[in-house]
């Protein structure tokens, strides 16, 4: 590990600290840390062997964007909320940062969405959401997978989201878990208005199209929680499993189940 690239979370009074600390035991271990901006030049690796993200999910999402189209692995240090996909505990930075510096992290691949949008490409490493622009207004989607017509359904929403975004609002809303590793994408709608919409799971290869069947009433069309667009009536937005992949790092302990046991369990158990 010669070169290491760093994604802060832009709470500077958070990881100022850990940041100077790292700086230190980068020094001694001989490695050039290089302080990365996220989103930076989705693709541009600047010659790292391995990014580190400090901060929480939301911090992990821009660093994993800021380095699709690479091959480099992100490795999480959780000063966030939540940070299901971090690996390391903030208050455990010291302790295990060595190892992870050293090599010592195995690389999970993570599978992604493309949304497509007035003939643009969006990535989106968790979900793809499509909101009414109006709150507290209903919208009607249409659905087709594949040459498959899912119907009209009324509801607040809907979400498609990869494996690792399952567990993020997909899983707020009644969604399926899915486990990291699998090449396919959920769709669960939000607070439907019907007793037969049921969340799936498909595999890559089937494309949904979704198109605004509400009068008068924009469709937002979220993509990692940012504001890409909206659907007027009529309008489409076409969701597919995406032929990018993000790369997790992670210490060889720390697995999906654990971190699930870790986030969603620790309350039960305790």
């Amino acid at each position: 590990m010669r070169r290491v690239g760093v994604v802060a979370s832009g709470q500077a009074s958070v990881v100022e600290e850990p940041l100077e600390r790292l700086r230190e035991r980068a020094a001694t271990l001989d490695i050039d840390l290089v302080e990365m901006e996220a989103p930076g030049d989705p693709g541009s690796d600047s010659g790292v062997d391995l990014a580190i993200a400090l901060g929480g999910d939301g911090t992990m999402l821009r660093a994993l964007h800021r380095f699709l189209g690479t091959e480099i692995p992100v490795l999480g240090v959780n000063f966030g909320r939540i940070g299901f996909l971090t690996s390391i505990p903030g208050s455990q930075l010291d302790a295990s940062i060595g190892r992870a510096l050293a090599g010592e992290f195995k690389v999970v691949e993570l599978a992604t969405i493309d949304a497509t949008l007035g003939g643009k490409r969006h990535a989106a490493v968790n979900d793809v959401v499509a909101t009414s622009s109006t709150p507290g207004r209903m919208i009607a989607l249409r659905a087709t997978l594949g040459d498959e017509d899912l119907g009209l359904t009324s509801c607040d929403g809907m979400i498609c989201c990869t494996p690792s975004g399952s567990t993020a609002y997909n899983l707020s809303n009644g969604g399926p878990v899915m486990m990291r590793g699998l090449d396919a994408m959920a769709i669960t709608y939000v607070a439907p208005h019907s007793l037969h919409a049921r969340p799936l799971v498909v595999p890559s290869g089937l494309r949904l199209e979704v198109s605004n069947q509400t009068p008068g009433v924009p469709v937002a069309v979220l993509v990692d929680g940012q504001a890409v667009g909206s659907l007027d009536e009529d309008e489409e937005l076409s969701v597919d499993v995406g032929a990018q992949r993000a790369h997790l790092a992670v210490l060889p302990e720390v697995t999906f189940f654990s971190r699930y046991r870790e986030v969603f369990l620790g309350a039960v158990s305790s």
